[in-house]
């Protein structure tokens, strides 16, 4: 669902850029005046998880598409919606600098679709409402299955209004559509399941990182947990990924009849992607040198493929942890005079 540049206009491109920095210091601004860094440390290793499981494409049957997780409202439940906002930002981040997924001008937007949603939208309007404090199995499956369906489904509608916005495409409104959101609902409940099921495995080994609670609480299993997760998923895992097109690509071939993004030769474009490919060291998750071929079999083993599943979970790691943890330092209160 990570859009590229040659979807968009500079103009829209830009406006997402600005929209979704201004969510990123908002997120900031409340983290800091939460004063409660108890969440912050889990920023870290959460986000790697999403970054190694965002790496997985899982094919949909009887489409010739596949489609990856979100894992917005996963961490959402888990952190809240501003660090979680932060979380995956961080992620679309790296994955766009290191690795070229998503285009440098297409940054604020997929921010926006892959962040904002699930965060801002399906948690506080939707999982609070039926899931509740989570007690009931029944509530939680129906709070994370709705939910999600709803956070990817908005995110996919998102794109089609960016694309028809800019206007540099002959992609119709209503037939876009058509195609793609159909696709991202089967995504939407596949994600619901994964989510159910990370939710239900918490609640029964650390049902306190849902409820809230006013005494710090250990979470060392939880940590090495989710770290050593990232590292399997992102090292050995990411090797059985389905090799056909994501739900977008997909769609646009449909319409267009071309599976292939092709690159605008504007000068904003054309710097944008000369930028991206001189810092992207692993493009499209592999080596430089090396042809670029995700398949789901064991015999097409990619160590470059390895190699970014390590480095990109472990500079999310860094990098959402770091902020998550300055942002979350206890303030004093300055004394009155």
């Amino acid at each position: 669902m990570h859009m590229a540049d040659a979807l968009l206009s500079p103009v829209v491109g830009g406006a997402f850029w600005i929209i979704s920095g201004a969510l990123i210091g908002y997120s900031a601004k409340k983290i800091t005046e939460e004063n409660d860094n108890r969440k912050t440390p889990l920023m870290g290793v959460l986000g790697a998880f999403i970054f190694a499981a965002q790496m997985i494409n899982f094919s949909i049957p009887g489409t010739g598409s596949s489609g990856h997780l979100g894992g917005g409202l996963l961490l959402t439940v888990l952190l809240g919606p501003y660090r979680a906002f932060i979380t995956l930002a961080s992620v679309l981040i790296i994955q766009c600098l290191f690795f070229a997924d998503g285009g440098l001008l297409a940054l604020g937007c997929n921010i926006f679709n892959l962040a904002f949603f699930p965060a801002f939208v399906a948690f506080p309007f939707i999982y609070r409402v039926l899931a509740g404090d989570a007690a009931s199995p029944g509530k939680l499956a129906a709070g994370c299955m709705t939910a999600s369906i709803a956070g990817i489904l908005t995110g996919a509608l998102s794109i089609v209004l960016e694309t028809v916005l800019s206007g540099i495409t002959e992609l119709p409104f209503s037939t876009f559509m058509l195609f793609l959101l159909p696709i991202h609902l089967a995504i939407g409940i596949v994600e619901g399941l994964v989510t159910l099921s990370v939710l239900t495995f918490i609640v029964r080994t650390e049902p306190s990182l849902l409820v809230p609670t006013k005494t710090a609480v250990h979470r060392r299993f939880t940590f090495a947990l989710f770290a050593l997760l990232a590292l399997l998923v992102g090292g050995i895992l990411s090797w059985f990924t389905s090799s056909q097109p994501d739900g977008l690509e997909w769609s646009i071939a449909k319409i267009s009849g071309s599976e292939e993004f092709i690159p605008s030769k504007k000068p904003l474009h054309e710097a944008f992607a000369g930028f991206q490919q001189k810092i992207a060291f692993l493009p499209d998750y592999g080596f430089k040198s090396a042809p670029q071929s995700h398949t789901s079999s064991p015999s097409s083993i990619n160590f470059g493929t390895s190699l970014s599943g390590i480095l990109g979970s472990l500079s999310v790691l860094a990098a959402a942890g770091t902020v998550g943890l300055l942002l979350g330092r206890k303030r004093t209160k300055p004394k009155r005079l």
